[in-house]
């Protein structure tokens, strides 16, 4: 049976940076599908108790700069841990991989999500400049009238959507992958989602 895995993310994350070629690999291995789902982690925060970075204890904040960089060199997959533009709005980038799941699909959705990743964490580019998301759209092949498309009302709308469904599933961090109702939270859970996405 062919399951299917909602995939909630922080476009600005970097775990999902982290995680998105793995989680891709494995989505093409098991013959998963994908529902790609941004969403705005404040208003999830704001129901969960999470705090976004800057409020986050000096010790906490110390700590994940000590993870990025351990599973970036473990992973092989290059990152800078405080990058020029980050934090970075992640709304603009949501709106973008949203209308492109809708008119393009999931896959492009997925090869403009790796890409909004790869732009923050390791291309030093800002993801909430217009520019610089008309020229991901180009290098990934897609349409840049999305960009147009991603600011109208409907699409918002269907961003906010989709974090109501994450609040409604139990998602609290980023990345969540929801496979059948079971939440599986960050890119070291992997290992899991491959194991029920194969079973």
């Amino acid at each position: 049976m062919r399951r299917t895995v909602d995939y909630y993310f922080a476009p600005q994350s970097p775990w999902m940076y982290l995680g998105h070629a793995r989680f891709t690999d494995i989505v093409q291995r098991t013959g998963a599908e994908v529902r790609v789902r941004p969403v705005d982690y404040g208003q999830i925060f704001a129901v969960s108790g999470g705090l976004p970075l800057p409020k986050r204890a000096p010790q906490r904040q110390a700590y994940r700069l000590v993870e990025l960089r351990r599973f970036s060199e473990a992973l092989g997959i290059p990152l800078n841990p405080e990058p020029r533009h980050f934090p970075v709005a992640g709304d603009p980038a949501g709106w973008l991989i949203t209308v492109v799941a809708d008119q393009d699909g999931a896959d492009a959705a997925m090869r403009l999500t790796g890409a909004v990743g790869r732009a923050i964490w390791m291309q030093e580019r800002n993801v909430a400049d217009d520019s610089v998301l008309t020229e991901l759209l180009e290098e990934n092949g897609l349409d840049a009238s999305r960009l147009g498309q991603s600011k109208q009302a409907d699409v918002k709308a269907r961003y906010d959507e989709n974090t109501r469904l994450a609040i409604d599933a139990g998602v609290f961090g980023a990345p969540s992958y929801v496979i059948e109702g079971e939440i599986f939270w960050g890119q070291d859970r992997l290992d899991f989602v491959e194991r029920r996405l194969a079973g």
